[in-house]
C-alpha cells in the first residue's frame, strides 16, 4: 500500500490532465452517444445513499452528456460492494456506456488488502467526486437520554446496528463506538445502508447511520414522525485538517464533541489516527464515478465536460443541498486529488486497523 501522497507532485500531475483535457476539447465534440443507455453501476442495494446520490445526478447527467443518452442506475450488490466493482474491472467495455458509482464501502476493503478485491482503481478515470457526511442516529427515548448523559446511556443500552461488514464503511462508525466505549453489537450480512435502515424502521436495530443522502432522503421523514433522532454526525474536515461541524447539519454535535464529552480529553493516539484517516478516506471522497482501463481520452473529455456542465446547472444547485446536502462536486483536478485521499493511507495505520479488525471482529486479512 502507497503511504500518503505529496501534495505538490499530485497538483502538478493534475495541471498535465487539465492541459490534456484542453488539448482534446475538440476532439470531444465528435464523441455522441445518442440512441444509447449509459448504465451507472452502484454496487448497493436500491434505497441507500450511493444509491439516492447516482438517481439524483442521472436526469441532470443524460442531458448534459453528448447526444443525451438515457442514464439507468444498475443496482448491483454482493460482497460488501465488491462483487460490482470487480465486474466493472474485469467486463466491462471502455466505450464510454458504462459507469462505475464507487462508494466509501468500496474503498475500505482496497484500503485494507480484503483479498475479495480485484480492482485497482489508479487504472480507472475519476469524471466525479463527491464528498459526503454521515449521521449516527437512534430512537427519540435514546437520543434524548444520550444527550443529558452519553455515559448513563452507554452504560443502560445494549446497541444493535445493521452492518455490512467490519471492513466496509461501517468501519468508522463501529471504530467510534469502540473510543467512545458504546456497547454496538453489529448484525452483519446486510447489503447496503438501505437495508440497515429499513431494520431500524422494523424494531430489529436501536442504533443506525446513513451517510448525508440517505438521512436527508429517508431518515429526516422518521426524525419528523417523531420515529428517530440522531445522536451525533461523524463530522467535516476543514481547511486545517480538523473535524468541524458538518456545514449540512451545523446543530448536531460531531464524534468528536461527544468523545471529548465523554473522555474530558482531546483524542489522541493509534485509535483517534486511525478513525480519522478513514473517515478522511471514506467521507472526503466518499462517493466517486469511473469510467473503465482504457477508454479513449476523447470519452473521458467528454464525460468531464458534461459533469462539470451538471454541477455548475442552476436546477443542480438548487435543489442538490436538499438531497445530497452541502459538500463539494469535485471535477478535473479537484477529482484526482480526492481520488488520492479517498484511496491512499499509511503502512502503519493500515497495519493498526489490520490488527484491531482481527482482535475485535476475528477478520484476518
Amino acid at each position: 500500500m502507497k503511504e500518503l501522497f505529496s501534495n505538490t507532485r499530485h497538483a502538478a500531475f493534475g495541471l498535465a490532465l487539465g492541459a490534456m483535457s484542453f488539448a482534446v476539447s475538440g476532439a470531444q465534440a465528435d464523441v455522441s452517444f445518442e440512441g444509447e443507455t449509459v448504465e451507472w453501476i452502484i454496487p448497493f442495494n436500491e434505497g441507500g445513499g450511493s444509491d439516492r446520490w447516482a438517481r439524483f445526478y442521472a436526469p441532470f447527467l443524460s442531458e448534459a452528456l453528448p447526444g443525451k443518452p438515457t442514464v439507468a442506475v444498475i443496482n448491483m450488490p454482493g460482497a460488501g460492494s465488491t462483487r460490482g466493482a470487480n465486474h466493472f474491472a474485469q467486463r466491462v467495455d471502455p466505450d464510454g456506456l458504462t459507469i462505475f458509482g464507487s462508494g466509501g464501502s468500496t474503498q475500505l476493503p482496497y484500503l485494507l488488502g480484503d483479498p475479495r478485491v480485484e480492482y485497482e482503481y489508479s487504472d480507472w478515470s475519476v469524471v466525479l467526486v463527491s464528498s459526503t457526511g454521515g449521521i449516527v442516529y437512534s430512537t427519540p427515548e435514546i437520543s434524548e437520554a444520550f444527550a443529558a448523559d452519553p455515559v448513563a446511556t452507554m452504560a443502560e443500552n445494549i446497541f444493535l446496528l445493521g452492518s455490512q461488514g467490519a471492513t466496509r464503511l461501517d468501519l468508522v462508525p463501529l471504530l467510534g463506538f469502540e473510543m467512545l466505549g458504546l456497547d454496538a453489537r453489529p448484525v452483519f450480512g446486510i447489503s447496503g445502508r438501505g437495508e440497515g435502515r429499513l431494520m431500524f424502521e422494523r424494531g430489529e436495530a436501536n442504533i443506525d447511520w446513513q451517510t448525508s443522502s440517505g438521512y436527508l432522503s429517508r431518515v429526516v421523514p422518521l426524525v419528523e414522525q417523531g420515529l428517530a433522532a440522531p445522536l451525533f454526525s461523524f463530522g467535516a474536515v476543514d481547511a486545517d485538517g480538523d473535524i468541524v461541524r458538518d456545514p449540512t447539519f451545523p446543530d448536531i454535535p460531531t464524534f468528536v464533541e461527544i468523545l471529548e464529552k465523554v473522555t474530558g480529553e482531546a483524542p489522541a493516539g493509534p485509535e483517534w489516527e486511525a478513525w480519522k484517516a478513514f473517515f478522511v478516506a471514506g467521507f472526503s471522497a466518499q462517493k466517486m464515478v469511473f469510467l473503465p482501463d482504457g477508454t479513449s481520452d476523447e470519452i473521458v473529455a467528454a464525460y468531464e465536460a458534461a459533469f462539470e456542465e451538471v454541477v455548475a446547472n442552476a436546477d443542480f444547485i438548487a435543489s442538490s443541498g436538499k438531497e445530497l446536502g452541502v459538500y463539494p462536486q469535485g471535477t478535473g483536478e479537484t477529482a484526482e486529488i480526492q481520488l488520492k485521499l479517498g484511496t491512499t493511507i499509511s503502512e502503519d495505520t493500515r497495519g493498526w486497523v489490520v490488527n484491531w479488525l482481527r482482535e475485535k471482529f476475528n477478520v484476518d486479512l
